[in-house]
């Protein structure tokens, strides 16, 4: 696990936002532990986390034109780290999101920003049916471009609801892209492994994973 990765989960434990316990998912599954991206609620903490997507966008290398957010989380997070880009790794990319809506005066449309085109990368906190992201695509390709790639906050590496891949597995199948993120289940294992704190949390979260989980 990367330095930055650690200091991410340290992050998010300490505000609260990943947590540790029992959690009864969307899907019914009973899950050892449960992040809640809409904790980061400060200025402080949106800075730190477009240092946390913008150094996992360096270090996969995707080659890209352009940032995509789709609303609503998706807005906050492609402003935070097309600025993060450009003031920590000197690399100034347009950026664009969209409305729920499409405006009917002013300048109309429903896309806000640069206008969408060559290779975009799609920036999002996480895949869960990946439907959001089908809709991100379908945005992207109806306005001429192509997708370069999904970043995302957490990959929770499990099973979808059907079959034995993931929601991200299918989505980058799907559209032979690569799909990113700041931490896994893998990183948020080797966390709880190195503390060593706590031998319960560990045997539920590997029972969890030997049930649900997927070959990365």
């Amino acid at each position: 696990m990367e330095k930055y990765q650690q200091e991410f989960l340290n992050f998010a434990i300490e505000n609260n936002v990943l947590r540790f316990g029992e959690f009864t998912l969307k899907s019914g599954r009973i899950s050892p532990y449960f992040f809640n991206f809409g904790l980061f609620q400060t200025g402080a903490s949106l800075a730190k986390l477009g240092d946390y997507y913008a150094q996992s966008i360096i270090d996969s290398g995707v080659q890209f034109d352009m940032l995509f957010g789709p609303a609503y989380k998706g807005i906050p997070l492609v402003s935070v780290i097309a600025a993060t880009l450009y003031e920590k790794h000197g690399r100034d990319y347009p950026y664009a999101y969209n409305r729920k809506e499409v405006k009917d005066h002013g300048e109309g449309g429903n896309i806000v920003g640069a206008p969408l085109q060559g290779k975009v990368l799609i920036v999002d906190d996480l895949i869960s049916a990946g439907t959001a992201i089908r809709e991100a695509a379908d945005i992207v390709e109806n306005n001429g471009a192509s997708m370069a790639g999904i970043a995302l906050c957490i990959d929770r590496q499990e099973k979808g609801q059907e079959g034995d891949k993931s929601a991200s597995q299918e989505v980058a199948e799907l559209y032979n892209i690569p799909v990113l993120h700041v931490i896994g289940l893998d990183s948020v294992i080797q966390h709880i492994e190195a503390s060593a704190e706590d031998a319960d949390l560990l045997q539920r979260i590997h029972a969890y994973r030997e049930r649900y989980g997927v070959s990365t």
